[in-house]
């Protein structure tokens, strides 16, 4: 009976008893359980911190450097690329052309403005300081029309454009003759007859021919309005037939 009493009433047994209802025997063994819970939580509230970090930082990181390095976004006010863009558009661009890849003829490029071109644009401009424009010469070329009801001739070679310039325009309502110096290129509007394009500044500084260093990006694709999305074709069969032009000065 003794021993009986001694297991119910204040053995061991007793101290398991109340280790089963969540107590601990002395202040030291329930320090020591509350510490280890309150690590225990301070672990896992910084381990979510850092996860979120991690799978919500790496993806903007990564959206941030291809909009930094990779593409570029512009929307289109003016007419003067009419249909192939028209005012609304808005336009992925590629800035690894000129950096990395060499311009085309037919490239549709994206440049800053050489020589105040802005002030005779339709609305004035194109996302800041930028026009747009397809690009007909290269270094070297010479580009050349007749005048109304001529075709364009890029190092005498005429070429058919009737695959982007706007329908019922003429390629250049009067008649003209430049050859692209180095470091150059020649550019036009596909809306002949509403683009204020290299025809129209032989005058300026660069005689109306965009430096390469300020062109910033080629025309990938259409991405707005939704019933607009399509990439833009550059179009480069239609130079297929021109030749090299000659050296550049």
């Amino acid at each position: 009976m003794k021993l009986a009493l001694s297991l119910t009433a204040g053995g061991p047994f007793a101290i398991l008893g109340r280790y089963d209802k969540g107590q601990c025997a002395n202040r030291t063994i329930k320090e020591s359980c509350m510490k280890h819970a309150e690590e225990k939580n301070n672990s896992g509230e910084s381990f979510g911190w850092r996860d979120t970090l991690v799978w919500c930082g790496i993806p903007i990181i990564i959206v941030l450097l291809i909009r930094i390095f990779l593409l570029g976004f512009y929307v289109i006010p003016s007419g003067s690329m009419m249909n192939t863009i028209e005012p609304g558009d808005r336009v992925i661009t590629s800035k690894l052309t000129p950096k990395v890849f060499d311009l085309k003829r037919g490239d549709v490029v994206v440049f800053k403005d050489p020589d105040h071109w802005l002030r005779q644009e339709d609305n004035s401009k194109f996302g800041g300081d930028y026009l747009i424009k397809r690009l007909i010469g290269l270094p070297g070329d010479t580009v050349a029309c007749e005048g109304p009801g001529k075709p364009i001739t890029v190092n005498g070679v005429a070429i058919g454009e009737s695959a982007y310039i706007r329908p019922g325009v003429d390629p250049s309502s009067f008649a003209f003759s430049v050859t692209v110096t180095e470091g150059h290129v020649f550019v036009m509007g596909d809306n002949r007859a509403n683009s204020a394009d290299s025809r129209y500044h032989q005058n300026d500084s660069s005689h109306g021919l965009v430096p390469i260093s300020d062109v910033v990006g080629v025309g990938l694709a259409r991405y707005w309005p939704l019933n607009r999305i399509s990439g833009l074709d550059a179009h480069h069969e239609v130079f297929a037939d021109v030749p090299e032009g000659g050296s550049a000065v």
